[in-house]
């Protein structure tokens, strides 16, 4: 029986995480023993490209980061309907455009922003590829989270942008703000506290897992620094960020409905 083809993701709603990275190899190594993924190589004029992949569908990726002044982190995709529309009107906001709108190969079209206030993110408009074909389950995206120093200006500019709203409710050790995307939660958002040091505005991804604990233990054995150590979300799950081996942030989740 033929397969269907994954369907796009709605616009506004965050499609694919891609880790840039002084050492996609060893980096891949690490992610394979914490998530249970398989890679596949892939060759292209940059080098290769890491393609992680959850019982043979897309889930992420990784590739080495050229630039030397570089530093390892996650990149995070949105899905758009027009590139070049959504990065024209993110230059009209007070964004800034890193990378204009490119076709990568017949796979979609992208282009990388910054935030007003400095945070990073890509969009993503699918054609052949979708981006991540699984989320929302162990062992995948399941949450983006900004952390920011202006809130009210990276509110007013996401929803000019991609239409979201915005859910305000209170997380220690200060206001938590939910963004939706025509109802749906797609990500969060808190200030930068004192506390962090000098930590600039970024998105961070989240990925489930089964047991939070469990797998913070695996990602220390493997050489990540835990930064947050496993930590109990009231009415949603416990979660730990990491820092991998290499330098890049991410998290982790086991989420109340899957433990």
């Amino acid at each position: 029986m033929a397969t269907s083809a994954p369907r796009p993701h709605p616009p506004g709603v965050f499609c694919w995480s891609e880790l840039a990275t002084k050492d996609a190899k060893a980096a891949a190594e690490f992610y394979t023993a914490l998530f249970g993924w398989a890679v596949s190589e892939n060759p292209t004029d940059m080098g290769p490209y890491y393609v992680f992949k959850l019982d043979g569908d897309d889930v992420g990726a990784a590739y080495d980061e050229r630039a030397e002044e570089g530093h390892p982190h996650w990149n995070s995709y949105v899905a758009v309907a027009n590139a070049d529309e959504s990065a024209s009107r993110a230059a009209e906001l007070g964004g800034t455009v890193i990378a204009p709108p490119f076709d990568v190969f017949d796979m979609g079209r992208m282009a990388v922003l910054r935030d007003p206030a400095g945070a990073f993110f890509s969009l993503w408009q699918a054609k052949k590829n979708v981006g991540a074909m699984r989320k929302n389950e162990p062992g995948t995206l399941c949450w983006n989270e900004l952390a920011t120093t202006d809130v009210a200006g990276s509110e007013k500019f996401y929803k000019a942008l991609f239409g979201w709203t915005a859910k305000k409710g209170t997380a220690p050790p200060g206001e938590y703000i939910e963004f939706h995307n025509k109802g749906e939660a797609v990500g969060g958002m808190l200030r930068i506290q004192p506390e962090w040091g000098s930590v600039p505005p970024h998105w961070l991804p989240y990925f489930a897992v089964v047991d939070c604990d469990a797998s913070a233990d695996r990602a220390s054995e493997n050489g990540a620094a835990l930064h947050v150590p496993p930590t109990d979300i009231p009415q949603v799950g416990r979660f730990a960020v990491v820092r991998d081996p290499q330098g890049a942030a991410f998290a982790i989740i086991a989420l109340r409905e899957a433990a």
